[in-house]
């Protein structure tokens, strides 16, 4: 269902709404309404233009909302129509939030709901759609950063005849490693931007640990209620593997301290709001709950960044400070559901998702060898939340993928220099390099 256009400069968008399956194996359970944004350029309105459609890094976050022609989205539009996809559950899309889980009534049905969010569903979705808005037998284009890449190799995987092509950025997933050896190999990346975070500031050294202390010391509440805890602090390292991670942890634990008189200082409002702000667990609850199962093909996490955590123990909370404390990285933990205050309606449903056995197989390795569909795909080489040697693997497994290896970005290379990596990717496609 068409729900309105509007214009924004050099860009002509419409809405569209789409009724899904909950469960596309047992249709019955009930449906989920899944929003996407369709913009083109707005001199190529009346033109018949191929198709692209973009799947968001995640697990959990809608897709992005355009202000203006420009990025990735600019080269997009030059000779493609643009649907933005809010993946089921985000967004405007059957949104989960605790507000909308609270009404399941047990943990049981919550975390049974939760389970038709993964990749399989996702692109499901992106199938019916595709039969809704294109022309029978026409296909289209799919764009996938970090997660979305993921979605986007369960694509190939599974109902590759609805591609034209795949483009993936930061985001060729382990198509067979143990989540438990995923988490071991992010460790070992986090251990490596830490070092170069206290080499670029080494002020900071000091700073962390007098945080550290002052969490340490007493219960700090966050304006919202939640609790900032020394672990939950170290949390802030999840943007180191951006361009711009470094700094912007930074610049936020620069102004942590306030003096109230007398001598005496305290953590300001201003640092603990911007804590809050910093942190999208509550507001993006799928990330908490499914992050793990992201990885997990018939088998359980059973909590594996919390128990593969124990085999570093460089990460553990100390006030010497003489040594950094470390920062973590993108990482779920169990305590989450105690310290962050709209996540602990949602702690029992997050350990039985962390129990289950049962998730379905996410990619046919064997169709992926024999894949036929180009493919596209941007490794950058330090990426701190998808390793490399995986990536690297799994291009090698997937037939007619061309790789294009690079440290000249981080993780957000699409968000950060768009225009570029999405033009070279197209590039490769076409096969002009």
């Amino acid at each position: 269902m068409r729900r309105g256009s509007y214009f924004l400069p050099g860009m002509a968008l419409s809405e569209h709404e789409f009724v899904v399956p909950l469960d596309y194996a047992n249709p019955e359970e009930g449906s989920l309404t899944v929003f996407a944004r369709e913009i083109v350029a707005r001199d190529l309105v009346n033109h018949s233009l191929p198709w692209l459609v973009f799947f968001q890094g995640g697990p959990g976050f809608p897709s992005p909302r355009p202000q203006a022609k420009e990025g990735w989205l600019k080269r997009a539009l030059l000779d493609h129509r643009v649907l933005l996809l809010d993946q089921r559950g985000t967004g405007l899309s059957s949104p989960i939030t605790y507000q909308t889980l609270k009404h399941f009534g047990s943990a049981e049905k919550q975390a049974q709901y939760l389970k038709h969010f993964r990749a399989d569903a996702i692109v499901r979705d992106a199938e019916l759609i595709r039969s809704h808005l294109l022309q029978p037998g026409e296909k289209w284009t799919g764009l996938g950063q970090s997660y979305g890449g993921f979605c986007l190799t369960h694509y190939l995987s599974f109902a590759p005849e609805g591609l034209e092509a795949a483009i993936i950025t930061g985001g060729l997933p382990p198509l067979r490693a143990h989540v438990d050896d995923v988490y071991r190999a992010t460790y070992e990346r986090v251990l490596v931007k830490n070092k170069r975070y206290y080499e670029r500031y080494p002020i900071d050294v000091e700073r962390v640990n007098n945080i550290i202390a002052s969490l340490s010391a007493s219960d700090v509440r966050l304006p919202d209620g939640g609790i900032l805890t020394p672990e939950r602090f170290q949390q802030l390292g999840i943007a180191f593997g951006m361009s711009d991670g470094f700094d912007q942890v930074h610049y936020l634990i620069e102004e942590a301290f306030v003096s109230v008189g007398a001598g005496k200082q305290e953590l300001s409002f201003s640092f603990l709001r911007r804590i809050e702000e910093a942190q999208h667990y509550e507001t993006n609850p799928i990330y908490a709950l499914l992050h793990e199962s992201i990885y997990c093909q018939n088998f359980a996490s059973r909590w594996s960044a919390q128990r593969v955590r124990h085999e570093f123990p460089n990460f553990d909370v100390h006030l010497n400070n003489q040594e950094p404390t470390l920062f973590t990285g993108e990482m779920i933990y169990p305590f989450m559901f105690d310290q962050y205050e709209y996540l602990k309606p949602l702690k029992e449903a997050a350990e039985i998702l962390a129990e289950y056995e049962h998730w379905a197989p996410l990619y046919d390795v064997d169709r992926l060898r024999k894949n036929t569909v180009p493919v596209a795909a941007a490794l950058y080489y330090e990426d701190m939340y998808v390793e490399t040697a995986f990536s690297q693997e799994t291009a090698d497994a997937i037939g007619n993928c061309k790789l294009w290896v690079t440290n000249e970005y981080e993780h957000n290379g699409i968000r950060a220099d768009g225009e570029r990596v999405l033009d070279r990717l197209f590039m490769m496609i076409r096969g002009e390099i």
